[in-house]
C-alpha cells in the first residue's frame, strides 16, 4: 500500500473502470466482501436492519445476490435458520442470477422465488427475482409486476425492469413516437408521489429504446450522434426529469444514482453539456454500467469520455 494516497483524478479512473454494484451504500459493500468469504452473517445482520424499506432491500438482496457462491453461503444460512426469510429470499435472488447466467435452470429458480414469497407474503424482493427471469413484456412480465406494485406501488427496481422489456417490443419495426414504452414510463411518472423518483422513467425510457434501435441498426452506435434525443417530445422529457432533479432529488433512495446516470448520459446525448456536468458533480465516480454500455460500449470508457467533455477535463 502506498504511503501517500493516489490523486483524485487516479482514483476515478480506477473507480470508473470496475462500477461497483452497491453504489455509495458502504454497509451493502461491507456485507458483500464478507459474503464473499463466506461468512453471511453480516448479510443477515444488513437484511435484518434493513427491515422493510423495499427499495432499498431489493437493492441490497440483488447486488448479494451477484456474489458468485452467494446461493451456496444462503444455504448455509438456511441450514443455521431453516424457515429464515431473509435467508430464502437472498438465495432465490442468488438462483435467479445463475439462472441468467446460464447456470442455473430457471425452473429451480423460480420455484425458490416462490417459496421465498410463501413466506414473507409482504415483500415484493421475490417477486423482483420472478421479473428479473422474464425476458419480454409479455402477460406474465404484466402480472408479477402488478404483483410487486401491490406490495409497493413504487417500487423502482421493477419499474426500470418493466420498462427495459417493453423497450425491445417490435424491435424490428424502426423509430416509432408513439411506442408503447414511452406511454409506460409517462404513466408510472404520472401516477407516482410528486417527490418519486419515478419522475426519471421517461428518460429510462428514452435509453432502452435507443439501445433496442441501435442493437437493430435503426440507431449509430454513437448515442450523442443520434436524433433520438433531440426532437420535441425527447426534450421535454429530458427537461422535466431534470427540473425535478432540482427541486425534488433525495439524497438518499438506494438506487438514485442510477437515475443520475441515465440523466448525466441524456444530457450527453441531448448536448446540453452545462447540465450534464452538474449531474457528474453529483455522481463523482459511481457510474453505472447502464445506460453507458449501449449500445455496445465499454461503459468505463464512455462515462469517463463524457464527464472529462462536461466538466472541462482530459480524458485521462
Amino acid at each position: 500500500m502506498p504511503l501517500l494516497p493516489r490523486s483524485r483524478r487516479g482514483r476515478g479512473r480506477a473507480a470508473a473502470r470496475t462500477p461497483d454494484p452497491a453504489l455509495d451504500d458502504t454497509e451493502l459493500g461491507a456485507a458483500r466482501a464478507a459474503l464473499s468469504q463466506g461468512r453471511w452473517q453480516a448479510a443477515r445482520s444488513l437484511l435484518a436492519r434493513t427491515g422493510d424499506d423495499w427499495d432499498r432491500r431489493a437493492h441490497r438482496v440483488a447486488v448479494l445476490a451477484l456474489e458468485p457462491y452467494a446461493a451456496a453461503w444462503a444455504r448455509d444460512w438456511l441450514l443455521a435458520e431453516p424457515g429464515c426469510a431473509d435467508g430464502h429470499v437472498l438465495h432465490a435472488l442468488a438462483r435467479v442470477r445463475r439462472a441468467l447466467r446460464g447456470k442455473e435452470n430457471p425452473a429451480v429458480a423460480r420455484r425458490a422465488c416462490r417459496d421465498a414469497a410463501a413466506l414473507a407474503p409482504a415483500d415484493p424482493t421475490p417477486w423482483l427475482g420472478l421479473l428479473l427471469l422474464e425476458r419480454d413484456g409479455g402477460a406474465e412480465a404484466v402480472r408479477i409486476f402488478e404483483e410487486i406494485r401491490a406490495r409497493h406501488r413504487d417500487h423502482h427496481h421493477a419499474h426500470h425492469l418493466m420498462v427495459a422489456r417493453l423497450a425491445e417490443r417490435r424491435a424490428a419495426t424502426g423509430p416509432d413516437p408513439l411506442h408503447e414504452v414511452y406511454d409506460f414510463a409517462a404513466w408510472a411518472a404520472e401516477q407516482a408521489p410528486a417527490d418519486s423518483p419515478l419522475a426519471i422513467l421517461p428518460v429510462v425510457a428514452h435509453a432502452e429504446r435507443y439501445r433496442v434501435l441501435a442493437a437493430h441498426g435503426f440507431a449509430p452506435a454513437d448515442p450523442a450522434a443520434c436524433g433520438h434525443w433531440r426532437d420535441a417530445r425527447a426534450r421535454d422529457v429530458m427537461k422535466a426529469a431534470f427540473d425535478w432533479w432540482l427541486e425534488w432529488e433525495h439524497d438518499g433512495h438506494p438506487r438514485r444514482l442510477v437515475d443520475l446516470n441515465f440523466l448525466a448520459h441524456a444530457k450527453v446525448c441531448e448536448g446540453r453539456g452545462a447540465e450534464a456536468a452538474a449531474l457528474f458533480q453529483r455522481i463523482g465516480d459511481h457510474l453505472t454500467p447502464e445506460p453507458w454500455s449501449y449500445p455496445d460500449r465499454d461503459p468505463g470508457r464512455a462515462f469517463r469520455a463524457a464527464r472529462a467533455a462536461a466538466l472541462g477535463l482530459g480524458a485521462g
